[in-house]
């Protein structure tokens, strides 16, 4: 026998005639003899059942079947995917990651401005490396686990676990080098790596990875292209602006195309519009004809390639999102086949049977073991029941499972039936959705009522201010909702109406500003002309009453759902949230490796001149002139601890005045500090941001499309995931394609 190979048999042999001979066993195991004990046929059938149990569990969570299939190792893959380890794994990764924000240089200051701040707490050298030291042993056991779990021949095709390896390996030696080093180096190249035990964690981040890296071909091309444009007409501007004898013609030359590196960063600042007019004032002051030159850069770099870009980075992720969706389709339709393979040997088949067969009985059994939803567990059993055959072949097993792939469906409680006539009325007055609409003319009222309040008495010192009509109007308006949503409730009952998301959403402000407002009156009274009290407690009376205010702007809210496009709009943005968590992580991936990378570069470069706030300011030798980082008071903004530098970057890559960032970092470290903030934009605002708008617009164009063949009903919410947006396009595998992955099981061999 082969080294690793287990010696449980999968099937035990049986009779068959030879157009119907089938076998299906370990790898490197052999079949039970016919010698063998009878009392092992109950062992063996719950082997079976615990496999496709597993093999099911597989489908649910789009797994790969190729691990391990003997008892113990399906104990252990169990245990593994279990909510409890998986629970711990992402707490662990999740503590490593926020160890940046303690550890030196720590973040735990009240404001990042280098000319307030007082010095931080770090802590002492041993504390944060034993947490890590820690988080290091459950990746240990982690990667241990499952490299186990899917055996040799597997570890060596995935390298995502050999790169989880090669991680670990890098991070403990720069650990064991900074407790050498009392943990006094400035560089610690384990942080950086911190973020790849996020990215391997997460199946659907690594296939949107994959998915970005297939894309990035394609969008060579349009970056040639934008360099092309921007190196030309760095040229022409070089040749347009250059040097003259007049000096006080020469302000262009000074300001933005001095040199061939000032030049390019201009322009390529311009292709963001970030100083659109700024530099082209100079030169259209002199000559008008000069604007001719920007519109034409503009309009070919910013309204052409850089939609260009944004139009293949949709078109091609798409695509390749598509394929990443195709691969995860293949995965639930296998591990559901696979399921069926090591169930259908459970129950002798006839000897002329031409197709194998899983018995009910034995599905049933499977069922109440699997972890899955209770929608779809309740769906599957009731079509299972209703089901007039005792035996469901390949694909009637198949199908009973494509309620996976269904929207999931949430249908809301029916309304109380009351006997008396008169609370039959009373529920067909206030269940209907007029009244409804009442409470949102309400809402509005009561927002417009705010708004002249708050306009009357902007400009009035708080001393001055009478808070006697404010007071009596929230009073009035709150009440009214408290009637409001008992009327309701009283009409729909309460399972009905919290089955409602915007019942609740009404229900929970309308509790808190009742709260609020009975605290109110304890401290300070009913209203009253001339209500003005002297601060008492906590707050003062304007703070709870602007507090109130915002509450109450919140529950205009209400009206979305009663606005078709507007409600659409919503749900997009809503699934789009759900949906998001795959490139909400890259981008925390790549915000901290830049941000850890920009604390290594940049810590302690910008030194505090002093607090200064007025235009071209004279301190010292040097003249501070209007927009630099300096005059406009950018202080806050650095990368002397990790919270700063995340808000840097998110500045940069809002690229609004990003320009500023790129001078002065230039200036206070080194000229090629503008490399960095180059490569951050064109990661997180030219990439990033537009594959972020290719999923927003295949989620709007969807639920657009979808809305064209149904009308959502008030009883029905529909809930969509990545996989369901694609569903309607893709293909189904194959019985052949099927069958042959099947052979190609590591564990798991299949002869017929």
């Amino acid at each position: 026998m082969e080294p690793g190979a287990e010696a449980e048999p999968l099937l035990p042999p049986r009779s068959r005639p030879a157009g119907a001979a089938r076998r299906l066993w370990r790898a490197g195991g052999g079949a039970r003899s016919a010698g063998a004990p009878e009392d092992a046929t109950g062992t063996d059938n719950d082997l079976y059942v615990n496999q496709a149990v597993v093999f099911i569990e597989d489908a649910i969570q789009y797994r790969s079947i190729n691990h391990r299939v003997d008892s113990k190792s399906l104990w252990l893959y169990r245990w593994y995917y279990s909510r409890i380890c998986q629970w711990i794994l992402s707490l662990t990764i999740t503590i490593i990651l926020a160890l940046a924000f303690i550890e030196t240089p720590s973040s735990l200051t009240v404001t990042s401005d280098i000319r307030y701040r007082l010095p931080p707490w770090n802590p002492p050298c041993g504390l944060t490396e034993s947490i890590e030291l820690l988080c290091f042993l459950v990746f240990m056991i982690d990667v241990s686990v499952k490299s186990y779990l899917i055996g040799w021949e597997e570890f060596r095709k995935t390298k995502w676990l050999m790169a989880y390896i090669l991680t670990l390996i890098v991070s403990l030696a720069d650990w064991v080098v900074s407790l050498s080093f009392s943990c006094t180096e400035s560089v610690r190249i384990r942080r950086i790596l911190r973020p790849f035990f996020l990215l391997q964690n997460s199946s659907m981040m690594k296939k949107t990875l994959k998915s970005i890296n297939s894309t990035l071909p394609e969008m060579a091309s349009v970056v040639l292209l934008l360099a092309v444009h921007l190196s030309l007409f760095t040229m022409f501007a070089m040749l347009l602006f250059a040097r003259t004898k007049d000096g006080q013609q020469d302000k262009e030359w000074v300001g933005y195309f001095r040199n061939l590196p000032d030049s390019l960063t201009s322009l390529l600042v311009l292709l963001t519009t970030a100083n659109n007019p700024d530099v082209m004032l100079p030169a259209y002051s002199k000559n008008r004809a000069y604007s001719i030159f920007f519109i034409l850069f503009t309009v070919l770099g910013n309204l052409f390639l850089m939609n260009l870009l944004t139009a293949i980075i949709y078109n091609q992720f798409r695509g390749y999102l598509l394929k990443s969706v195709q691969s995860s389709l293949f995965r639930r339709r296998l591990g559901i086949r696979a399921a069926f393979e090591v169930l259908c040997p459970l129950k002798e088949t006839p000897a002329n049977a031409q197709e194998l067969y899983v018995s009910a009985g034995d599905l049933f059994q499977v069922l109440q073991k699997v972890e899955m939803d209770s929608r779809c567990k309740q769906a599957i059993t009731r079509s299972l029941k209703t089901c007039s055959c005792d035996r469901l072949s390949a694909a009637q097993f198949q199908k009973l499972f494509e309620e996976l792939d269904k929207d999931a469906i949430k249908q809301h409680p029916p309304s109380p039936e009351y006997q008396s006539h008169f609370m039959r009325k009373i529920q067909l007055a206030f269940g209907h959705p007029y009244f409804g609409y009442l409470g949102n003319v309400v809402a509005l009222a009561n927002i417009v009522s705010i708004c002249v309040v708050l306009v009357m008495d902007a400009d009035k010192q708080p001393s001055e201010r009478d808070d006697f009509f404010l007071g009596a109007i929230n009073c009035f308006f709150i009440l009214y909702y408290l009637l409001e949503m008992l009327l309701k409730i009283l009409a729909m009952g309460l399972k009905r109406y919290l089955s409602y998301p915007s019942n609740r959403f009404d229900g929970l402000l309308t509790g808190i500003l009742l709260i609020l407002e009975i605290a109110t009156f304890a401290v300070y009274g009913f209203p009253h002309p001339g209500w003005r009290p002297e601060l008492m407690g906590l707050l003062s009376l304007w703070d709870m009453v602007r507090l109130l205010n915002m509450l109450i702007v919140f529950r205009f809210l209400r009206i979305i759902p009663n606005m078709k496009f507007m409600a659409l709009v919503v749900t997009t943005l809503l699934d789009l949230v759900k949906n998001l968590r795959a490139f909400a992580g890259i981008l925390v991936v790549v915000f901290y490796a830049f941000a850890i990378t920009g604390i290594m570069l940049f810590k302690g470069a910008v030194v505090p001149m002093g607090n200064i706030s007025i235009v071209n300011t004279t301190s010292g030798n040097r003249t501070l002139q209007c927009g630099t980082y300096e005059q406009l008071e950018y202080w806050p903004n650095n990368f002397d601890d990790f919270a700063a530098a995340v808000v840097t970057l998110w500045d940069v890559m809002v690229v609004n005045n990003w320009q500023v960032f790129l001078e002065a970092f230039s200036r206070y470290s080194s000229p090629w500090a503008k490399t960095y903030f180059v490569a951050w934009w064109l990661i997180s605002s030219v990439i990033w941001v537009n594959l972020f708008v290719a999923l927003l617009l295949e989620n709007f164009i969807h639920k657009w499309d979808r809305r064209c063949h149904w009308e959502p009903l008030s009883d029905i919410e529909y809930q969509r995931t990545v996989e369901l947006m694609f569903r309607d396009v893709l293909e189904e595998p194959t019985e052949e394609e099927l069958m042959e992955r099947l052979h190609q099981h590591p564990h798991l061999h299949l002869c017929r």
